[in-house]
């Protein structure tokens, strides 16, 4: 945390403005500097609940609820908490009772809607993307809905994930061990009114991140139907790594493991299946250059952007905007944790439950940037070959085959022998290329959001600052 400018001391009236409130975090260098910025804006300032459907009712979240989870998808509706709602791939949700949904609207989402974490890391902000239409969402979230008649959904989205719009939200926070916003602490908030000019385009790049968001999602699904059309590979319905099963196992395999994953129905039914397929399986090492984790990294952190490389931890590669955790030094040591396209990153630690063995081919900061050790590489000889190998391991064969190797009670890791020996049905040109050039495409189109996201964001705060 910034410590607030000492050449500006709190004042009684920033006290007033504020509440009356004595924690240090609603002075924090940014939130004043956003205070003091948009009064000097020359633009008409509204109230944010003057903005949305319904006035102040616009700006919500679920309520606190029991919930009751269902695994088949026709008695439930995908779920997302406040973590999720980052994500770039909503394939793996859980759901959440269909009967429970229809008895609480506010736990819908809509398309345009913005969303704000309000409980943890507060304050971050995810527009409601076209994917995101009709899934359930925690307590965890306030929605704002905007009243298209009178703002453009996009630039309120930009405005308040901006520099001054969020600091101003993050400023209402309040708890010590847990932080919270409630949405009445930012129903006040002031939204600067930039013309039609400047809100129409913010809201046409947002909109058109969202599109490609989606479209990514699409392709990625797309992509693996066809993976398994081709190779006549039977689908299997994704379930918990930790489902219930009764099976046996020979002596020579229990010579290796021992552990009951390993040997549990949810795996054997994904190597079954691989072997099963057209034209038999093959193991990923075949397919790949090669198969390595970096040893461990000392971090040193800095924060020059001339003289650093962003660092990325493994949470933040599943997300639809990958922020780095912070910088370290571009030098000798940095290398081996630098990544680029032909680069497929599976997490080799976590729950099973989690990220751990989820495949991700690098996006937005991510290419060119340092990813932790945690993430186990697969050096692909060129971007074809690497989009395919990351369809190939998102496959629900192949996930069942990674969520069930990882060794270890606590923290179970995943290790190179565990990811070479994964079993994909085996594709020949040029199937393996129209395949590849698939997942390759997913990667650039979510890169092409980031983009124009962070450029609607950029025109709003130069509109601002100007």
């Amino acid at each position: 945390m910034i410590a607030s400018n000492l050449k500006r001391p709190v004042t009684s009236a920033w006290l007033r403005r504020y509440g009356s409130r004595l924690d240090a975090s609603t002075f924090i260098s940014g939130t004043v500097e956003a205070q003091i910025a948009l009064q000097q804006c020359n633009a008409a300032k509204v109230p944010l609940h003057s903005l949305t459907n319904g006035n102040y009712a616009g700006i919500y979240h679920a309520g606190r609820f029991g919930r009751v989870w269902v695994k088949d998808p026709e008695y439930g509706v995908p779920f997302i908490g406040s973590s999720a709602i980052l994500q770039a791939d909503l394939t793996s949700l859980p759901l959440i009772s269909k009967e429970q949904v229809e008895n609480n609207d506010r736990m819908l989402v809509r398309a345009g809607m913005t969303l704000i974490t309000r409980s943890g890391t507060t304050g971050r902000t995810v527009y409601a993307r076209p994917d995101f239409d009709g899934l359930a969402s925690s307590e965890h979230i306030i929605k704002v809905v905007p009243d298209e008649s009178r703002v453009p959904p996009g630039y309120l989205f930009a405005y308040l994930s901006s520099c001054y719009g969020n600091a101003l939200v993050t400023s209402g926070t309040y708890g010590a061990i847990i932080q919270h916003i409630e949405p009445q602490h930012i129903a006040d908030l002031p939204v600067p009114r930039l013309g039609d000019l400047v809100e129409g385009e913010a809201h046409r790049l947002v909109q058109t991140a969202a599109d490609l968001r989606t479209q990514a999602s699409a392709l990625f699904a797309e992509a693996i139907r066809r993976y398994e059309k081709t190779t006549a590979l039977r689908t299997l319905k994704r379930r918990s790594p930790y489902s219930f099963s009764i099976s046996s196992a020979a002596s020579s395999v229990l010579a290796n493991r021992m552990d009951a994953a390993f040997s549990s129905r949810y795996h054997q039914e994904a190597r079954e299946a691989v072997k099963a397929s057209a034209n038999g399986a093959r193991r990923l090492a075949e397919y790949v250059e090669r198969v390595f984790e970096p040893t461990r990294l000392k971090r040193v952190k800095i924060d020059s952007k001339e003289h650093g490389v962003p660092f990325f931890g493994t949470s933040a590669l599943l997300w639809a905007d990958p922020q780095p955790n912070y910088r370290i030094p571009r030098n000798e040591t940095a290398k081996p944790y630098i990544v680029n396209e032909s680069t497929v990153l599976v997490p080799r630690s976590g729950q099973k439950g989690g990220i751990i063995g989820t495949a991700v081919l690098p996006y937005g900061d991510v290419i060119g940037g340092a990813v932790s050790e945690h993430a186990i590489r697969v050096i692909c000889s060129d971007e074809v070959l690497s989009g395919f190998v990351y369809i190939g391991l998102s496959l629900e064969t192949s996930v069942r085959q990674l969520k069930a190797r990882p060794y270890g009670s606590s923290i179970p890791s995943l290790s190179e022998s565990h990811l070479e020996s994964v079993l994909l049905p085996d594709v020949k040109a040029p199937i393996l290329e129209e395949i590849g050039l698939m997942g390759a495409k997913v990667a650039r189109l979510r890169d092409a959001a980031i983009k124009a996201e962070r450029d609607a964001i950029a025109l709003v705060e130069r509109s601002i600052a100007d």
